[in-house]
């Protein structure tokens, strides 16, 4: 007969089994934008050659940019799915925040060009020919961009990748994007302000090059192992000084890497305590950690509580 604690176990997944499923996920999301910001690119780009629209090039650039970014993005993630080897013991997972740092830099030249275009057009503006065509292809792309977002969102629920999550933003961003093509292109070509196209274009080029930003800042946030957020690692100390024969934490290190965690810290147990209590403090502060952060790496290092570190030089240990 099982129990009920026995039940509750069998019913939860291991550590492997959820990772493989979140790796099938994180591909899946990348082959999904692949696909989607290539099937962009191509349409916008015809749409480009019959109407002469500089917004429809904003757009097409803006595609071509997603398509490249969702390939980084899937080497990245392939990259920091690899297990730890003898080389790279903490694991590949700052392959994703390399991936997001290149979509950046990407996004910023793009951003430029985008922006230059726009300025040389509004020096003569041009009427739009052929402009239900931008539209038509907008709606087109916001339906499956939609669509893209929606699955994005489920994946980072599970998964918080950093390339992933930047590839979110492009297309998020995107639905904005292609809802101000359709009303430049309507208003350039219908209301017979050309300037207007030029002017949308500009917009375009500054909201990518602010996203941009953001990635970069993200991808360099990681890659300089910043500290997690002061939330987690609020909810660290609460944790570890939840266990009764933990008395004092210290000296707490984290940062990330992709999808995992690393949390080290000192707690401070009873000088009265016998070695066996310590270790089984510690062994309970990591159970109740690796809950809150399934994906962690921790390293818990043991003192007696008022214990000062000596201050020794090499000569005086011999």
């Amino acid at each position: 007969m099982i129990t009920m604690p026995e039940a509750k176990n069998a019913r939860a997944e291991s550590p492997d089994l959820a990772l493989r499923k979140r790796a099938k996920l994180m591909r899946l999301a990348a082959y999904a934008s692949m696909a989607v910001g290539g099937t962009l690119a191509l349409l916008k780009g015809v749409v480009w050659l019959l109407t002469g629209s500089v917004t429809m090039l904003s757009s097409m650039t803006d595609s071509l940019l997603d398509l490249f970014a969702s390939v980084m993005s899937y080497m990245g993630v392939r990259t920091a799915l690899q297990p730890p080897d003898e080389a790279h013991r903490f694991g590949h997972g700052k392959a994703e925040a390399l991936a997001a740092l290149a979509q950046g830099a990407v996004m910023l030249g793009s951003s430029a060009f985008i922006i230059l275009q726009s300025v040389l057009r509004l020096a003569d503006p041009q009427a739009v020919v052929m402009a239900w065509t931008g539209m038509a292809v907008s709606v087109v792309a916001i339906i499956l961009t939609l669509g893209l977002v929606l699955f994005q969102r489920h994946v980072i629920a599970r998964s918080p990748s950093v390339a992933i999550t930047a590839d979110h933003l492009h297309y998020t961003g995107d639905l904005l994007l292609n809802l101000s093509v359709m009303v430049g292109l309507a208003v350039s070509a219908y209301g017979g302000l050309h300037f207007m196209d030029a002017l949308f274009g500009i917009g375009i080029g500054g909201f990518i090059g602010y996203n941009a930003w953001g990635v970069a800042k993200g991808s360099i946030d990681m890659l300089m192992d910043r500290e997690m957020a002061s939330a987690e690692r609020e909810a660290i100390f609460n944790i570890v000084l939840g266990n009764r024969d933990i008395l004092g934490l210290h000296d707490l290190k984290t940062r990330k890497a992709g999808i995992d965690s690393f949390i080290q810290f000192h707690i401070e147990i009873s000088p009265h305590a016998s070695l066996h209590q310590a270790h089984l403090a510690a062994i309970e502060a990591e159970a109740a950690l690796s809950e809150r952060f399934p994906d962690a790496e921790i390293i818990i290092k043991i003192d007696p509580i008022g214990f000062e570190k000596p201050n020794l030089t090499m000569k005086e240990l011999d």
